[in-house]
């Protein structure tokens, strides 16, 4: 998958291998270290590194948000130039330095648990001393826009953790460590967003069985940032409650949601990214029935569609966040995330999906309960 710099940004994030969460389970303590997923200095001949460098990126979620709750398929894409990276090293205190918080790691506010809790239990895992730490957290990814943040940084954390330690982790056991990072975030986690940062290909993800996704051709999506938060919680509780008094109704949204999901992949899989828009398209308003949409949700994705988009959707759990839109080329992409900075969108970037060696693969299953996005 080939990625552009954001709209108005420069790419920063450099080339490296990130596992992708389906290679064979090692051993938790496998002493040769990665130079492709951190850095400090290594372990070389038992050496201790002087830091442990550590990255992951976002995601997004092209369908099936609040229907997967309910046992419904959906499809999760990387975005490889947002990147969160997390940089550790051994200290004499716990300190953080981070754009959300910066201080002594025994005073962080509780919107720091999850990162908190991905230093703990790596820390646990790989004999580090989490109270005499200094992390440096910097990342590119919006914070609470449904784009993977929280679970991007933990994957980082756990990374920098293990490459302090002179460790590798395969994909499922990182996926594990993000995951307790992930409960604390979100309540219960699907795993979905755990899974998705690692991987390097779009994911159907169903009842906690993530499968590659078949890309036949170049498939490209503008995303916009509505610049409002959304919230998770309030999203899936506002669906639940619509479903105790209108379960049918419901219901049936759920099982077109998860018809059109799996459409998608089929047309992916054809290298067919008209069929892919129009599937957007009737997804969106099928969540604003939902009401899980908003002003301006529906403002951006309108605008996507009157310049040329495919088809456009929420990302997410909606009610605030991003817009994700589906273009004929890099060229019509521009013109579209134009038209959506024009309705209020204050970011837009551009991702395309390349075609893939397609093998179906599965990574380790995690419990669905009411999930985030």
């Amino acid at each position: 998958m080939r990625h552009s710099a954001p709209h108005g940004e420069a790419s920063g994030p450099s080339s490296q291998r990130i596992d992708t969460g389906f290679d064979q389970p090692r051993p938790m303590r496998d002493r040769l270290g990665d130079p492709f997923v951190g850095g400090g200095v290594g372990k070389v001949a038992g050496s201790p590194v002087e830091t442990g460098l550590g990255s992951a990126h976002g995601k997004a979620i092209l369908l099936g948000e609040h229907a997967v709750v309910y046992g419904a398929p959906a499809i999760v894409l990387p975005l490889l130039d947002l990147q969160a990276t997390a940089s550790i090293r051994r200290s004499r205190r716990g300190y953080i330095t981070s754009d959300l918080y910066t201080g002594p790691l025994a005073s962080a506010p509780r919107h720091m648990g999850p990162v908190l809790t991905a230093l703990r239990v790596s820390a646990e895992q790989l004999d580090v001393r989490a109270d005499r730490v200094e992390l440096i957290l910097r990342s590119t990814i919006p914070f609470e826009r449904g784009l993977g943040s929280s679970a991007a940084t933990s994957a980082a954390v756990v990374r920098a953790v293990a490459n302090l330690a002179g460790e590798r982790l395969s994909a499922a056991q990182t996926h594990d460590l993000v995951q307790e990072a992930e409960h604390v975030a979100h309540g219960t986690s699907s795993g979905l967003d755990a899974h998705a940062v690692q991987s390097m290909t779009p994911l159907r993800f169903q009842q906690g069985k993530p499968t590659t996704v078949k890309v036949a051709d170049k498939c490209t999506f503008v995303i916009a940032d509505t610049g409002t938060s959304g919230s998770t919680a309030a999203a899936v509780d506002g669906v639940s409650m619509l479903r105790d008094v209108q379960s049918r109704v419901v219901d049936r949204v759920v099982e077109d949601l998860a018809n059109l999901t799996d459409d998608v992949v089929y047309s992916l899989g054809l290298g067919d990214p008209l069929r892919v828009g129009q599937s957007m398209h009737e997804a969106h308003s099928l969540l604003a029935y939902l009401g899980v949409s908003s002003p301006a949700l529906d403002a951006v994705v309108a605008a996507a569609l009157e310049a040329g988009a495919y088809g456009a959707k929420l990302t997410g759990s909606g009610l605030g966040g991003c817009v994700l839109a589906v273009v004929p080329d890099q060229e019509q992409a521009g013109d579209v995330a134009a038209a959506m900075t024009a309705v209020g969108a204050t970011r837009t970037w551009t991702t395309t999906l390349t075609p893939n060696d397609f093998d179906l693969m599965t990574a380790p299953t995690a419990r669905v309960p009411k999930g985030e996005f």
